[in-house]
């Protein structure tokens, strides 16, 4: 039987040959929803990755324009896969139903975890060696993933954002955590802030969480020993507290940096190094 040109094209794209066109530039389809991906070059498979849940009014083909993040997770030999939030509607750019009062978060969680699946078959990637992060709403996002399913990811990496309030009381079980936040942070502080309404206790007010209270939260779903970090590490860029004495295959681990709301240039290799060490 003769194909001619259009008929290998279309035995190419029925068969899956072209299963990885999708890119940094070109989306992959999951559902009617998007992600995008950066390979590194040169590395022996399966491959690590980190899906990254980009911020408000950002988008996966956004969040890998970021050269420097990027470059650092794939000089490390890790995938970047970079997930489309929703559409914000009458605005530009996209978002995260990731409070509680949206009444989607387990639909973006179930998201993210077709992500994972999708992006593992074409691309050959490790789902025991696959780390959720993000920046912003897009940490808090991940924070809400680790807390609702946190079997779905090998562990878990916000930046710049976590709970808002009110805190989860419970979370479904330990995870591995690492949570990274700017210690001059205004725009999400640490103490967290008023976004929408006059004051913390409107009732009708959008307010961002405590990282300290987090902590906390965390600790208890890890069923942390104590109260106190276990161990403290000021040599390097970040000021480190970690928790060792929790449940097994648990990590948790706060790491402070001297900048404000920004995604630090050595942010990839504290991410790869801290996985790589658990």
């Amino acid at each position: 039987m003769r194909f001619g040109f259009w008929g290998c094209l279309a035995s190419v794209l029925t068969f899956g040959t072209s299963i990885q066109a999708c890119s940094s530039e070109t989306p992959c389809d999951v559902g009617g929803r998007s992600y995008y991906i950066a390979m590194p070059e040169n590395v022996d498979r399966p491959v690590p990755a980190v899906v990254y849940v980009h911020g408000w009014g950002g988008s996966g083909k956004g969040a890998l324009r970021n050269s420097g993040m990027v470059s650092g997770f794939l000089a490390r030999g890790v995938a970047v896969v970079a997930p489309d939030g929703v559409v914000r509607e009458g605005r530009n750019g996209r978002s995260w139903r990731f409070h509680p009062d949206s009444g989607a978060q387990l639909d973006d969680i179930s998201f993210l975890v077709a992500v994972r699946d999708d992006a593992e078959g074409r691309f050959d990637l490790d789902p025991n060696r696959m780390i959720l992060a993000g920046f912003s709403i897009g940490g808090s996002m991940t924070a809400y993933s680790a807390c609702l399913k946190p079997e779905a990811f090998a562990a878990y990496a916000p930046l710049g954002g976590n709970f808002w309030r009110p805190h989860p009381t419970e979370c479904a079980g330990p995870v591995r955590l690492l949570h990274t936040h700017g210690w001059t942070d205004g725009t999400v502080p640490l103490e967290g802030r008023v976004v929408n309404g006059r004051s913390a206790d409107d009732p009708d007010a959008l307010v961002q969480g405590d990282i300290f209270h987090a902590m906390s939260v965390w600790r208890e779903t890890n069923q942390c020993d104590n109260l106190k970090a276990d161990r403290f590490d000021t040599d390097g860029p970040y000021w480190r507290r970690i928790w060792d004495r929790c449940s097994p295959d648990s990590a948790l681990e706060l790491a402070l940096f001297p900048g404000g709301h920004s995604i630090p240039r050595s942010w990839p290799d504290l991410v790869v190094d801290w996985f790589e060490g658990l």
